[in-house]
């Protein structure tokens, strides 16, 4: 059995939480550079993590707050679908990286850390993209800081759209 370890995760476990539902709470907001929306469409939304298992990691979620994949409409679930496909080419365009994960935790036993409000995240990959560090040193190196991958990001989410 492989394992896989995420010490750096340990900071997103002990950090106060937001009161409320993230997903609820921060599109309503108009705050969506801060909050590290990426795009709004009708029926969900594409968000950065805040604490990335690697960069350019987001999660799309929809407005809608519900807990279980099998209640998601069929225009959510398209959207979501959708937006997938627009993240996978806008980190493709900003980021290159030569794969992807993309997943739905459901529950909290499946890894869920919100467990009520279903998203969809996608994590890109690179070839060699796993080291020593986080093995010797319980470090995760993410070599670029959330403020410049949204920026990155947000341009490239703006130039597949501009080109489609």
């Amino acid at each position: 059995m492989r394992l896989l370890w995420a010490p750096w995760r340990i900071e997103y476990i002990r950090s106060p939480k937001h009161n409320g539902c993230i997903f609820c709470d921060f599109p309503k907001e108009n705050k969506d550079e801060e909050r590290l929306i990426l795009y709004k469409g009708k029926n969900a939304f594409i968000i950065m993590n805040n604490y990335p298992y690697n960069p350019g990691h987001v999660m799309i979620a929809p407005y809608r707050h519900v807990g279980k994949w099998e209640d998601l409409t069929d225009e959510e679930l398209l959207e979501i679908m959708k937006l997938s496909q627009l993240i996978i080419k806008a980190l493709k365009k900003a980021m290159n990286p030569d794969g992807f994960n993309m997943g739905v935790n459901l529950g909290r036993v499946a890894g869920a850390g919100i467990d009520d409000h279903v998203h969809l995240h996608v994590v890109p990959r690179w070839n060699g993209d796993t080291n020593f560090m986080p093995v010797l040193t319980n470090t995760k190196v993410i070599p670029e800081s959330l403020e410049e991958a949204y920026k990155e990001l947000k341009k490239a989410i703006d130039e597949v759209l501009a080109s489609e």
